[in-house]
């Protein structure tokens, strides 16, 4: 009987296992590729932008677009209008009993707009911003600040995921070629 019971199981998971996949159930994003709608693309931000390195990486991982040196050369522009590295942010969160700073607030804002061949906006202005709190504790003074370039590090991360997404679900005007008589 414990065999039949087995069997049972087994063939039940294999019916769901095809149900799902029949219904064409995948992940949001694929695993975090996306496919973006252009042939050719331009970051604006300096090469040696962490956020810019990360970003290329990104675009070009996902294998249908080139990244290009020029904004003339590109089909897609990512204009960035501020920049998260110059705007990050570090607040006072909470106090403790002494008036000593038990928490921090992180924040990461990025305004960026994209940009056609020809200059015509695709994506108005959109801003992610992003925030984290951190405790803070100043007997751990070295281990906080590794806390803080890691959360900075995650949230950077996190923010080429949204730029991705949203560049994605971007529909580029299509360009009708008049029919030949």
């Amino acid at each position: 009987m414990n065999l039949a019971w087995r069997r049972m199981a087994s063939l039940i998971g294999l019916s769901l296992l095809l149900t799902l996949s029949a219904c064409g159930f995948h992940l949001r994003g694929e695993g975090g590729h996306y496919t973006l709608p252009f042939p050719t693309m331009y970051v604006g931000l300096p090469d040696a932008s962490p956020l810019a390195i990360d970003l290329k990486r990104n675009i070009r991982a996902n294998g249908g677009t080139t990244v290009v040196a020029a904004a003339k050369d590109a089909d897609g522009v990512i204009e960035v209008l501020t920049n998260p590295e110059k705007t990050r942010t570090k607040t006072i969160l909470s106090l403790n009993s002494n008036g000593r700073v038990r928490q921090y607030l992180l924040s990461y804002n990025i305004v960026f707009r994209v940009l056609d061949r020809q200059g015509k906006e695709l994506l108005a202005p959109t801003q992610i911003l992003l925030t984290r709190p951190i405790d803070f504790n100043e007997t751990q003074l070295l281990a906080k600040e590794q806390e803080e370039a890691l959360l900075y590090k995650d949230m950077q991360t996190d923010l080429v995921q949204q730029m991705m997404r949203r560049i994605a679900a971007i529909k580029p005007p299509q360009v009708s070629v008049p029919a030949s008589r």
